[in-house]
């Protein structure tokens, strides 16, 4: 076989006989797009539920850590994940944020926190005695010192969470790495690669935000093994605390029960012409039964207890 490809005539000669001969398919045109083996794509996002799972509780624990510095209740909820090119996201950023890199050790790559520049100066306004929710535009520039300080607080506050959730997961430890303003000038990857975006949405209390982390996806892809493990130990974990919830509050749960001593049978004759003063025979069985609906639950001897009639349970179960 000769190991020359087929130049455009040759390849245009073969389409057309083939299609002439199965007129009902249709064969690709011009646009085709060559693909390598081997080469990086973005995986689907459902191959990182661990992820998002780890998201909703981050999201949880967000709200308590920002009320206190925006002195106002406040909502935070984790968006779905974003897969794109590093240098895509980039382009899409403001030319001025607070960009934030910490190396997640012994992990070979890091994450990167972007918080809106607009956000930490509203923040530093409510602290400094402005009224909840106020929202300040701020310009491109250096951020103050005051705005450092605060910056560095929540960044903190920020970071430790991450670093909780990422550690139930796998033992990691952080490392501040970089800090920068400008998207465009910070040394996370390269523009060709893969991130992972996991967005957080601020409101309620505040001027509406959103607190973007991002990680390598190259990163992801050694441990989603066990982020997504982690992800089935908490539905199981969730299904059994259900359950035991549920058992709890059925146990709490009122039920009529009843005992019955005889069941005399009479005629409809005998019935329609009870009076008072007529007796009915009956025959009281060794054991009484308990029920519960239609169901016997258990066998008793009648007695009395504190001068009151009472059931002594001498079986539990059908007779």
């Amino acid at each position: 076989m000769s190991k020359e490809a087929l130049n455009p005539a040759e390849s245009a000669v073969i389409l057309d006989e083939l299609a002439e001969e199965n007129p009902g398919i249709a064969f690709a045109g011009g646009d085709v797009q060559p693909f390598v083996f081997g080469q990086d794509s973005p995986r689907p996002a459902e191959r990182l539920t661990g992820l998002e799972r780890m998201g909703d509780k981050i999201a949880r624990a967000l709200r308590p850590a920002i009320e206190p510095i925006a002195r106002a209740r406040i909502s935070v909820n984790a968006e779905p994940l974003e897969l794109r090119p590093y240098g895509e996201w980039q382009d899409e950023q403001p030319e001025f944020s607070a960009l934030t890199i910490y190396r997640l050790r012994p992990l070979k790559g890091g994450m990167l926190i972007q918080l809106d520049a607009n956000f930490v100066a509203s923040l530093v306004e409510i602290f400094y005695g402005g009224a909840p929710g106020a929202s300040v535009k701020r310009k491109p520039g250096d951020f103050t010192a005051s705005e450092e300080l605060l910056l560095n607080r929540l960044l903190d506050k920020i970071s430790t969470i991450l670093a909780t959730h990422w550690n139930d997961v796998t033992p990691v430890e952080l490392a501040f790495g970089a800090r920068e303003t400008n998207a465009q000038l910070v040394p996370f990857l390269r523009s060709d690669e893969v991130v992972v975006v996991q967005k957080f949405s601020i409101g309620a209390g505040v001027s509406p935000t959103v607190i973007s982390v991002l990680y390598p996806l190259a990163m992801l892809r050694p441990i989603e093994e066990k982020l997504e493990t982690r992800a089935q130990d908490e539905d199981l974990a969730a299904n059994e605390d259900w359950r035991w919830r549920l058992g709890e509050a059925l146990s709490q749960v009122s039920l009529p029960v009843r005992s019955v001593l005889a069941r005399p049978e009479i005629s409809v004759a005998e019935l329609l012409a009870l009076k008072p003063g007529d007796v009915i025979p009956i025959n009281i069985q060794p054991r009484t039964p308990l029920l519960a609906g239609a169901r016997r639950i258990a066998d008793g001897v009648i007695g009395e207890q504190d001068g009151r009639a009472a059931l002594m349970i001498e079986k539990v179960g059908n007779a």
